[in-house]
């Protein structure tokens, strides 16, 4: 019996421990999973904070788009101040320019004085215009002479006419007069900077139609004329009759209808005529002029380069241009103390006319008693 009871003395100490021990290895077990549990957290964090840094990019990406979305409605916010309303010298820059274009977009067309042959004349200056014509004012001797009865469109010119007669007519210069749609170009469909609407004077409508050729002031005069723009016309008519002018027609009051044409013996005396008007000498030798036009306020320019030149005196001029006519120049001056009148019609290039009156001059001043003595009959050049 005693070593039953040893025994299970020995055995109740035995099993304690093997339960102590089984504890123990379900506590470890469980230990261990809760330290297992605990150890696979920070690789979730992990994987948080990495799919946090994932997604850094994307938001980093949106906040752009936000900045970007942000600067492109403040700019279009902003743009309604930023753009101003262009410049008046802005717009008429963008108004030249595209009337350049329209320029040169047009075919060129050969000059009356062309499809005539005038241009295979030649002449000891070699001159670019077909017809040219030098007087001296006092004496009336012809001092160079190319074609000079050739009778072609004078353009422009015309306006020298105009300006005579609304000078003899001695009508108020301070008269205000309207723009209207009749002064519109239907003729050539050129262009204007005085909108249909404008008021100006007539000594201000005078000033650009002579300066600056202004194509609806000259029309203008021509229509506000007592009894009308017909009567107008007929006039013009009847002036260059009485100072035997008698290659000459007029039509209209601006020379953009080829209808209008003289020779360079008649526009010889009319430049004669219209020098006796301190006026048109004053207004067609100025270099500029700026007109008020409701808020704006216009810059014009003469169209004669030489104006300005201080190696010319010049005492009266015009220019004029249509396809039909070619570039045409008439001109009071004076050379080697001699007074001149110039007149170059049918010349080929923009700046040729300008060439010619040069070299006409260095030859007069080079060999100033050089002439061809041949008289201008005085019916030509009123005294």
């Amino acid at each position: 019996m005693l070593w039953v009871l040893t025994l299970l003395v020995s055995l109740g100490c035995v099993l304690p421990s093997s339960m102590v021990q089984a504890q123990t290895t379900s506590q470890s077990a469980k230990s261990t999973e809760k330290s297992g549990k605990k150890k696979d957290k920070p690789p979730s964090v992990s994987k948080a904070s990495s799919a946090k840094d994932k997604n850094k990019p994307r938001d980093n990406a949106k906040h752009k788009a936000s900045s970007s979305r942000s600067v492109q409605q403040a700019k279009s916010k902003s743009a309604p101040s930023a753009a101003k309303k262009p410049s008046a010298s802005v717009k008429q820059a963008r108004l030249d320019r595209n009337q350049n274009m329209t320029q040169q977009a047009r075919p060129v067309r050969a000059s009356f004085g062309q499809l005539a042959g005038l241009h295979a004349t030649t002449d000891a200056l070699d001159l670019h215009s077909s017809v040219a014509l030098v007087v001296d004012q006092d004496t009336h001797e012809i001092l160079y002479r190319k074609n000079d009865h050739a009778v072609l469109p004078i353009a422009s010119l015309t306006k020298l006419m105009t300006g005579l007669v609304i000078a003899e007519a001695k009508l108020p210069m301070d008269e205000p007069i309207r723009i209207t749609q009749a002064d519109v170009d239907t003729e050539k469909g050129s262009t204007s900077r005085l909108a249909v609407g404008t008021v100006l004077s007539r000594g201000e409508l005078m000033h650009l139609s002579l300066m600056s050729s202004e194509n609806r002031a000259a029309n203008a005069l021509g229509r506000s004329y007592p009894g009308g723009l017909g009567v107008f016309v007929e006039r013009m008519n009847q002036r260059a009759s009485s100072l035997g002018m008698k290659d000459t027609r007029y039509v209209e009051p601006t020379g953009l209808s080829s209808r209008n044409q003289s020779s360079a013996s008649d526009l010889a005396v009319l430049v004669a005529a219209a020098y006796k008007e301190p006026m048109l000498r004053e207004w067609s030798t100025s270099h500029g002029r700026e007109v008020e036009v409701g808020t704006r306020t216009l810059q014009y320019n003469n169209t004669n380069r030489l104006v300005k030149n201080p190696s010319w005196d010049i005492g009266l001029q015009k220019t004029g241009y249509i396809s039909e006519a070619g570039r045409c120049l008439v001109m009071q001056t004076q050379v080697s103390g001699r007074k001149l009148i110039m007149v170059f019609l049918d010349s080929a290039g923009k700046l040729s006319r300008l060439g010619d009156a040069e070299r006409v001059r260095q030859w007069l001043e080079s060999k100033p008693a050089l002439h061809s003595g041949q008289p201008l009959p005085r019916q030509y050049l009123p005294g």
